[in-house]
C-alpha cells in the first residue's frame, strides 16, 4: 500500500504510451504532453497500446518511483479506442 499525501492528484495520460519507456521517457512525456512537473508529487498513469499494461510514475520526495502492472481481462480492461 502506498500512502499519498493529501491533495495528491492522479493524471491519466490520454491515448496509448510506448511501454518501453522508463523514468526518463515517461518524465519527458509528463512535461511535454501534460505540461506538468514530474517531480510535483502527483501520480501519472500511462497505459500501453493493448491496454493490458499500466505504468504509474510518482515522485515520493526522495526518488522517482515507477510501478508497472499487467491488467488481466478478468479483472479490468481499458477500451481500445
Amino acid at each position: 500500500m502506498i500512502s499519498l499525501p493529501g491533495g495528491t492528484r492522479v493524471w491519466l495520460a490520454a491515448g496509448a504510451t510506448d511501454m518501453r519507456r522508463g523514468f526518463d521517457g515517461l518524465s519527458r512525456q509528463v512535461q511535454q504532453v501534460l505540461g506538468q512537473d514530474p517531480f510535483c508529487g502527483h501520480l501519472f498513469v500511462f497505459r500501453g497500446r493493448r491496454g493490458d499494461l499500466v505504468k504509474v510514475l510518482f515522485w515520493d520526495g526522495q526518488g522517482m518511483c515507477l510501478f508497472a502492472n499487467y491488467v488481466h481481462s478478468y479483472y479490468a480492461s481499458f477500451s481500445h479506442s
